[in-house]
């Protein structure tokens, strides 16, 4: 996995995840989790892909049951927002990280990793 570092531009590739969807959330231990989304890759003459998150130090999140995934509007797609010492993501379009909060499903966490994968 690599380290999440230039987000704005990370966001531009994938069209900020519009119309994905959330394949999985597994939570791995207090401070780590899991999430798979699919994913229209900009660089890759926009083919569907899926993209593993893997959140470390995590220090809130708000979660959804795997049943309801699939009910998640992901139109918006979703949002990351950093300073200098924390990371938060999203379900959904938000100007600032304290509204993220605001949304159905976000993890607050200290660094983000992510893997591309195979559709």
């Amino acid at each position: 996995m690599k380290p999440l570092t230039n987000v704005d531009e990370f966001l531009k590739r994938f069209d900020s995840f519009s119309d994905s969807e959330i394949r999985f959330v597994k939570p791995i231990s207090a401070t780590t989790i899991l999430v798979s989304l699919t994913a229209q890759d900009g660089a890759r003459d926009f083919d569907w892909i899926t993209i593993d998150f893997e959140f470390n130090g995590v220090v809130d999140a708000k979660l959804v049951d795997d049943s309801k995934l699939s009910f998640i509007d992901m139109e918006d797609g979703i949002t990351i927002a950093c300073n200098e010492d924390r990371f938060s993501f999203g379900v959904g379009k938000y100007s600032s990280q304290a509204g993220i909060k605001n949304s159905l499903f976000y993890i607050e966490c200290l660094n983000i990793k992510y893997e591309e994968g195979l559709f």
